[in-house]
Formats: C-alpha cells, structure tokens, sequence
C-alpha cells in the first residue's frame, strides 16, 4: 500500500514539476521586480526589466491590474508598444501575468499587466466540484493594501485612461483607401490597421511545430490568408502542453471561435508619439485560437482551424482576368465583414486604373449542409463611392443569412466574378404613362415607361396589362420601380416574421428583384396584410379590424396596399434607379 502511495505521490510531483509556477496576485506588492519576456527584433526572445508600482483593483467586473514600469531594450524611446500584447511577465521565475494595458501618450513605459489568473479562467474545463467559496474569500481578506501614492506620482505625465493595448492588425495586398474606408468599424473593435509590408502567410501554409512556441514569441492570427491577408499580432503569454494563452485582454470579443495562428517575425519597431508598434510578418502555422474573451485568447496548438476557400475575379475587357485567392475564416459576423474589405479593395484598384464606370458581380456562397447556393448578382453604377455601394451589396445578404442561427449555414465556400466597364450604365425613370384614363374590365392597358441615361439617352419600354374580368370600380394604381425599392416591402415581410429553415431564408433573398429591371406594381388602395409570410389582400372589415389590432400588440403583420400583380421590365445589364406612379379609374 506504501508503494502505491509513493508512485502516485511521483506521478502527481512530476506534473506539477512541468507546470509554470504561478505568482499569485494576493502576494503582489509594490517595490517588486521582475523581468518580462517579448520579441524586439525577428524570431528571438529578449528581456526587459519590470517594477511593480501597485494593483489596481475592480478595474472590471471582477478583474484586476497589477501596475507597473517597464525598462529595458527599446522600451525607453519606445514606451509600451502595440504587438507587446500578452509578454509574459516573471517574478523570482514565477509567471504572473501579462503586460495588457497602456496609458495613451504617456511619456514612461507604463503598462497594466493582466494577472495569469484570470487568463487561465479562459480554456478552463468545468470542474467536477464547484471551487470552494471560503478560499477565494481568505485569500481576498488577506491579500495586503496596496499604497497608491508611488503609484499616483508616476502617472504625473500620463492620461488618466488606461485602456487595453490595441491590437495592430496588418493588412497586405489590400489598397491604402480600403484601410482608410473600414478604419472606423476597426478601430471600435480596438484594432489599429496598419498597411502590411509583406504579401501574408501562404494560401496553404505548412504546420509548424508546435513543440518550437515558447512564451514571449510573437503570433498572428490571421483573419485572411493568401493573395490579400488580414493578421493581428500580439505575444504569447503562456504555453501549458498543447494550450495557450495570449494578449491579454481580448481581440474582438467573439467569444467561442475558430482562428488560425502563426508564429510571427519582428521586421523593425515605429516609435510613435501616440503609440509606438512592432511590424511583423507571419511564418508558420501553429494552431487554431478557440476562444477570444475579456482577459485573453486561448487556442490548442496543432488544431487545424475550419476556414473557407474565397476566391475573386476580375475582368476589364483589356487585359487578361486577374484572380485572387484566399482562405478566410468562418465567422457568423468576420466572414461577411472581410469579404466586403476584399471586394471593396479589388474594385477600389480598378476604379483607380479604369476611372468612373459600373460593375456587373455574379458569383454565389456554398453552403457545407446542403443548402442551396445563396446568388450574388447584381450590377452597381455611379460616379462616386461605387466600391463602397457594391461591397455592401455583396456582404450585405450574406450577413443576414449568417446572423439568422442556422447552424447549417456553413459556408464552404465563396466565387466572384466581377467585370468591369468605362461606361456607367445607369438609366432613370423619367416618366410613366397609360395609353387610357379610364377601363372596363377586361380591356387590355397599354404602359410606357420612359427611361433617361448619361448624355441625354432616353429609352422607352412598352409593356400590357389586361385588366382582370370582375375587377371592381374604382381606382387602379400601376407604380413603375426600380429593384430595390420594389423589394422593400418583401424586406419587410422578412423582418416581420422569423424564417422556419435555412432553405426558406436562401430561397427568399434568391428571389428578390434584380436591380437592372424595372418593376411595374399593379395595387388598390384596399387595405392588405402579411401574416406569416403570405399575403391577405383585401380582408373582409371585421377581419381587417383583428389583424390591425394584432399589429400593434405583436408586430408580425401590416397593411399596405393591396397588390394585385407585378409586371417586369427588362433593360439589360443596366442600374435602374427611381419610381413613377399613374392611375386609371375602372368603369362598371
């Protein structure tokens, strides 16, 4: 019995012996020092000298921050710099956090530092007993108070704030307007979006090993791979058999998810009176970041993230189709999001070099379950901001479609072909006419829809109408439109009711309208309802009055005219924009 004491006794020792000794928060005090670990230069690892100054606590629901000054290195010209994000910080070789947090144009190197604790509550596997509560209430009565005066003279020079390093994020291949066009969006997301200086990790990269990650190395976890690439960089804090730690603090709030991580290579250092950042450049795959919280991200080395094949061509009818491959990652909410700054910087490049002209994109999004293809084909014109209307017209439907919850919309993968024309091709409508003023039922109605285009063109389209045998006396309204504005009322329909399956949801936005037709809407003013989808034109009163009512108590119907056919007017691949409306009065 003694024996087996004593092998498990040896096999308990030597797990923990393997383990990081960690430096608990309650045993921080101020006037300790220590030494810090991140990458200043290339692959290699270097130390800087870290003095803690204090702990600030409740700076989050629950979270603290331990104080400090940095020094060492570059880090006097330098300050704390972007990409430091989750340098592991050791005192006695006790790991005890990670340096997070910064204050904007400070004139020392002052850093918060996440403490390893909190880090580690991330990636955590659920207990099989509930951590006893009496413990963590000790050890807070415990821990000593922490004097702020050294703390409060050191910040004589800094900004008041101390926020979360943000995260730089370069993009490589992209056009320097497609940075300045989604800066905005990215800095809410406390990401800083540098022009990369080199082409991104290969469209198939090869694994690392995984075993060569050490903390203090500098990771990227890319977004988008391959002829343009998106990756944000930051250090690794800890490494614990295939788990791993880093930042410290989060990188989109994304919670679970799947994004792929390479080691990274320091290029050079940019001092900066704001903010000073390391610029990078990936090099071999290490794994998958799994989860993305407040305190950090947590990912497992050698686990292959699930990431879909994006592919783009471009055609100009001068020279040879120029195409662009990428792998991007699946994410309900980035992978729109990124295919929107891809399209936006390919036609943003050949705007530049064909000048003001129309964009005609055709493609479609495979799904991995399934479910039938989600088209993209639309045609953009104008003389200004076209990327930016084509883009989120590409993006636009499919982050509807991700954000509805359907777990069988995966996407596997996604093709586009976009061509490009010198000529805007883009026509008014200028006018609607009815060969009659007054019918009977059952004549026949002839309408001309007139159509104005650059330099002066005009375009005139005929179309019948027979008006329906039976069709009561009254008002007939006929509305000529263009796509969009004729697909409004089918959007509202779509946001009044929730949709019962994937397959619903993709056959709908297949089915709008294109926006190179016109539309003629045949409608009487009686009013007409939605409920659940379906369309109840002309209900009898009392019926009417219910529906009405629940309207207003529960938002799933709504009146509006009532249709009561839909003529289409084609023009070819050109924008049709604008509405006309006539009316002719039925005769018993």
């Amino acid at each position: 019995m003694g024996v087996l004491r004593f092998v498990v006794f040896l096999i308990v020792a030597s797990g923990l012996y393997s383990q990081t000794a960690i430096f608990p928060l309650r045993e921080i005090r101020a006037g300790q020092r220590g030494i810090g670990k991140t990458v200043f230069s290339g692959n290699t690892i270097a130390e800087f000298q870290v003095e803690i100054l204090g702990v600030l606590e409740n700076v989050g629901p629950k979270q603290s921050v331990i104080l400090a000054r940095l020094s060492g290195g570059p880090l006097e010209k330098t300050g704390v710099m972007q990409g430091m994000s989750g340098s592991p910080v050791y005192i006695n070789g006790r790991l005890v956090g990670a340096v997070a947090l910064a204050f904007n144009f400070a004139k020392e190197p002052i850093a918060g530092i996440r403490p390893i604790e909190e880090m580690l509550a991330v990636g955590a596997e659920p207990a099989s007993k509930p951590a006893p509560e009496n413990r963590s209430s000790r050890a807070a009565l415990s821990r000593p108070e922490v004097p702020l005066a050294p703390v409060a003279a050191s910040l004589e020079s800094a900004s008041s704030s101390l926020i979360e390093i943000a995260t730089p994020v370069s993009f490589s291949g992209f056009t320097s307007a497609t940075l300045e066009h989604f800066a905005p969006q990215l800095k809410k997301l406390g990401l800083e979006p540098r022009q990369g200086v080199s082409s991104g990790s290969p469209q198939s990269p090869k694994l690392g090993n995984p075993a060569q990650l050490r903390p203090g190395d500098m990771i990227s976890v890319d977004l988008l791979s391959g002829d343009y690439s998106i990756g944000a960089e930051g250090t690794v804090t800890h490494v614990d058999g295939k788990r791993v730690y880093a930042f410290g603090h989060r990188f989109m709030s994304v919670g679970n998810t799947e994004l792929p991580f390479a080691r990274a290579q320091v290029l050079t250092l940019l001092p900066n009176l704001a903010s000073s950042f390391k610029i990078s450049s990936p090099l071999e795959w290490m794994g998958t970041i799994t989860e993305d919280r407040s305190t950090s991200i947590y990912g497992e080395l050698g686990r292959k993230a699930d990431t879909v094949p994006l592919a783009i061509t471009l055609k100009d009818g001068r020279r040879s189709p120029l195409s662009y491959h990428m792998q991007m990652v699946q994410d309900r909410v980035l992978s729109p999001f990124i295919i929107q700054m891809a399209v936006y910087s390919a036609l943003d490049a050949t705007e530049r070099t064909l000048g003001l002209g129309s964009y005609s994109i055709r493609g479609a999004v495979e799904f991995q379950r399934g479910v039938q293809p989600l088209r993209l084909d639309n045609t953009y014109s104008g003389d200004f901001n076209v990327p930016a209307q084509a883009s989120l017209g590409v993006a636009s439907p499919l982050s509807y479609v991700m954000g509805a919850g359907f777990d069988a919309l995966k996407i596997k993968d996604v093709n586009l072909v976009i061509e490009a024309s010198e000529r805007k091709r883009a026509l008014q409508i200028d006018q609607l006419t009815a060969s009659r003023k007054e019918v009977h039922p059952g004549d026949p109605l002839e309408l001309t829809v007139t159509f104005t285009g650059e330099n002066g063109v005009e375009m005139q389209k005929n179309v019948r109408y027979t008006v329906p045998i039976g069709a009561p006396a009254g008002t007939l309204n006929f509305t000529v439109a263009d796509g969009n504005y004729s697909n409004l009322l089918d959007y509202q329909q779509l946001a009044s009711s929730v949709p019962k399956s994937p397959t619903q949801l993709v056959s709908f936005l297949n089915n709008l309208r294109a926006n190179t037709n016109a539309y003629v809407r045949v409608w009487r003013t009686d009013p007409a309802f939605q409920v659940q989808g379906s369309d109840l034109p002309d209900p009898p009163p009392s019926v009417g009055l219910i529906l009405s009512r629940a309207q207003a108590a529960q938002g799933y119907v709504y009146p509006r005219g009532s249709k009561i056919d839909e003529l289409e007017i084609q023009t070819g691949d050109v924008v049709v924009n604008g509405s006309k409306n006539v009316q002719v009065e039925v005769k018993e």
